[in-house]
């Protein structure tokens, strides 16, 4: 029993140095706040030059009968940075996975052309790099602008019009570009 108590109390104190220091954030993309998109992200740091950034958003609206853009996605990052974490230039490589489903959208540079006149339901999984950097504004406040690339896998599910119709097709798309955009205020604690 007198083992158990000290290997107890090593494990305790043990987790307690890697706790020490420990800096947590919690962050909104005023990007997606733009859009109207419900979004929050918590990032970690994991020691003196890498932290991980836990970041999801939701869209559960519709902007018209004839017009949608809902999804649920995930997209966690680990980053490295050059100076400090929280302070400065990073580099990261992020995941991103979720379901949406989109109509009535004129997507720019021809990305998806059928959107316009079709309703398209799925889930999308990829990976990407990105950089970053961030502004301390204060004790607790930081800003932080964070562009990505990368690759998305997307299966769909294809329907005439957004409310009506029978499934018409199914299949995947690949894409390779920008994955991520964020411009973020963030609480540090």
């Amino acid at each position: 029993m007198e083992n158990k108590r000290k290997m107890f109390l090593f494990v305790c104190l043990f987790a307690s140095t890697l706790l020490y220091g420990q800096v947590v954030g919690i962050k909104t993309n005023v990007l997606m706040d733009i859009t109207k998109t419900i979004n929050l992200g918590a990032e970690i740091g994991l020691n003196k030059k890498t932290t991980l950034d836990l970041y999801a958003n939701y869209n559960p609206w519709e902007d018209s009968k004839f017009k949608m853009f809902k999804m649920l996605a995930f997209q966690p990052e680990y980053r490295y940075w050059f100076c400090e974490r929280f302070n400065g230039h990073f580099i990261g490589v992020h995941a991103h996975a979720g379901v949406y489903q989109a109509a009535g959208i004129d997507m720019p540079f021809g990305l998806w052309d059928e959107l316009e006149n079709h309703r398209y339901k799925g889930h999308f999984y990829g990976a990407g790099v990105s950089y970053g950097y961030q502004w301390i504004l204060g004790k607790h406040w930081n800003i932080e602008a964070n562009i990505g690339v990368g690759y998305v896998r997307a299966k769909y599910d294809k329907y005439p019009c957004v409310e009506c119709g029978e499934k018409v097709d199914e299949g995947h798309k690949n894409y390779f570009g920008p994955t991520k955009a964020a411009l973020s205020l963030i609480y540090l604690f």
